[in-house]
Order: structure tokens, then C-alpha cells, then sequence
């Protein structure tokens, strides 16, 4: 069972993934966040940038695509393979409302016929190695019969299931009465992606769904770093490697950014999700968020040891 890091827009970019690589280690495949082919199906340099591998110095990592046009997709696709990649997988779950206002991601959730089409012309020419990243509907669970009958046509290297529908968000708890649905009804091997937050967490989708082909961690991986490495039997998070992590984060965004006012900012978003980790800790948490300057942050966080 693969342990995989979740894409998380603006976060798990080279810079992080690199470092967290580096750092932590035990995650067996990166998910690189989406890249979105513009309108005119032209792709920069700069659009790429994030997956280039001279940049990337992570065992595994994989593009994320988000689109439904199949010649878009087929852009991307001659594009990636290009840099060496033979697998890419298909955003149909993001609820972003920039994301949604567009048909792509979780709203494309509401067209399932536009979806079989889609999935029709990418498979039918496509050379690479496909996964999908999909909730389970746009408003309703009850969408996800018809959703699942149209992914069990295809011969997917994974179909990795987040259940939640778009209305959901990330609120409340997964349906795993509907995830179960998906475990004994896909065609495809299957990856869970929700809420593991712990090693107990995974132990319990471990121990209910025996035969996925991976479990996707997101934000538990945030708050947690070192989570897959917990996973794997390997030392608890410390929080001494956690202040080192981040200082040399704060570093290297430094040098990719230029500018202290963004890697603060870069800084703060990943700390919002890693102080869950210490929830009795309500003053350090204040003292990052009124951080002005960058070594404010990096004062504040040495408060945990």
C-alpha cells in the first residue's frame, strides 16, 4: 500500500516536497498540485516549472492535471512526456470557487456526460499511465452511482476516492458507507484520501480496506510531517527537526521568492495546518499569526521546545 502526499495548491510545490523529502522522508509518491492548460491549450515554461526535473529531487513524483477538454489534456500530456514523465493524474475533485466557476474540478462533477466524454478521448489516445482525484459528487452522495459506473469503464492506474462531495468542503466526516461502495464496486485500484491525521487513522483505513492501492495524505501531512515515516515504524515527530525544517524552508523560499514578505507568508499558511499538532499551544499560535516580519515567525515556533 502506497503512502502518497496530497497536492496542495500553493504549498507542496518543488520547494517543499524537496525539503520535506530531505527532512522526513517514508512518503513513497509526491503529487505535484495542479497545472491548468490555458485557454488558447498553450502551456509556458513558467506553467511547468514546478515539475521540471532538475528542480525535483524527489523518488516519485507525479503531474496533476486539471481540465475537461481532452485536447487540452492531450497538450499537457505531449508536453510532460517531454520531461520524462509516464503518468499524470486528473483533477475531478478541487471545490476551489475559482476552480468551480469554471466547470473544471469538482463541478465537473455535475456533468457526467461531459466527464465519459472527456475520459472517452484521454484514454482513447492518451500514452501515459492515468490516475483520477475524485469526490464523490457536486451537492449530492447520490451522485456518485452514476460517476463510479463511468470510471469502472476505464483501465485507470488508480482511482484515488475523496469522500466528501463539493458542498462538503473539507467539513464533517467522509462518507466511508460510500467509500466502502467504491471499495467493492471499482474496476480500478483504489486510493483513500480524507482526514488521516495519525498513525491510528491509517491503521483503521488500513484495517477496514486491506486491499487499496494507497492511501493520499493531505493536511495531516502538513500539521505532521513526519507522519508517513510514523506510518512506517520510524521515530515520532521531534520538535528540534521541525524547527530545522522550517528554517530551512524559510531559506530556500527565500531564495526562490526574493522576498521576506512572501516566504513569511509561505510560512504562516503551512504553520496554520502544522499547529494542530500542538492545540494546547493557544499563545504560540497567536504569536505566528501576528507575526509581521520573518524572524518573528521563527522566534515563535522555538517557544514548542
Amino acid at each position: 500500500m502506497e503512502l502518497c502526499f496530497a497536492p496542495l495548491e500553493g504549498i507542496t510545490t518543488y520547494t517543499y516536497r524537496n525539503t520535506h523529502a530531505q527532512v522526513f522522508g517514508g512518503c513513497d509518491v509526491y503529487y505535484a498540485p495542479f497545472i491548468t492548460p490555458s485557454d488558447n491549450e498553450k502551456l509556458s515554461l513558467k506553467s511547468l516549472r514546478d515539475i521540471v526535473p532538475e528542480k525535483n529531487r524527489v523518488e516519485r513524483l507525479v503531474p496533476q492535471v486539471l481540465t475537461n477538454r481532452g485536447d487540452s489534456f492531450l497538450k499537457f500530456e505531449e508536453k510532460i512526456r517531454e520531461l520524462g514523465y509516464d503518468q499524470v493524474n486528473i483533477n475531478i475533485g478541487c471545490p476551489s470557487g475559482t476552480v468551480v466557476k469554471k466547470n473544471r474540478g469538482a463541478d465537473f462533477l455535475r456533468d457526467p456526460e461531459g466527464i465519459e466524454q472527456f475520459l472517452d478521448r484521454v484514454f482513447e489516445k492518451s500514452e501515459l499511465k492515468i490516475s483520477v482525484k475524485t469526490r464523490t459528487g457536486f451537492s449530492s452522495h447520490e451522485e456518485f452511482g452514476r460517476i463510479l459506473e463511468i470510471y469502472n469503464k476505464y483501465q485507470m492506474e488508480s482511482l484515488i476516492v475523496h469522500p466528501r462531495t463539493r458542498a462538503d468542503f473539507y467539513n464533517g466526516e467522509p462518507n466511508m458507507e460510500l467509500f466502502c461502495r467504491a471499495y467493492k464496486e471499482s474496476s480500478n485500484r483504489l486510493c483513500y484520501n480524507a482526514n488521516v491525521f495519525s498513525v491510528e487513522d491509517f491503521k483503521k483505513i488500513e484495517a477496514d480496506f486491506p486491499n487499496l492501492s494507497g492511501v493520499m495524505i493531505g493536511r495531516g501531512a502538513i500539521a505532521n510531517p513526519a507522519i508517513f515515516r510514523e506510518i512506517k515504524g520510524g521515530k515520532p515527530l521531534e520538535v528540534r527537526e521541525l524547527i530545522e525544517f522550517t528554517n530551512l524552508l524559510a531559506e530556500r523560499y527565500l531564495e526562490v521568492l526574493g522576498s521576506e514578505v512572501y516566504t513569511l507568508h509561505k510560512l504562516k499558511e503551512i504553520w496554520m495546518y502544522t499547529m494542530w499538532t500542538f492545540p494546547e499551544e493557544k499563545k504560540i499560535l497567536k504569536a505566528i499569526k501576528k507575526s509581521n516580519k520573518l524572524p518573528d515567525l521563527l522566534g515563535a515556533i522555538k517557544g514548542l521546545l
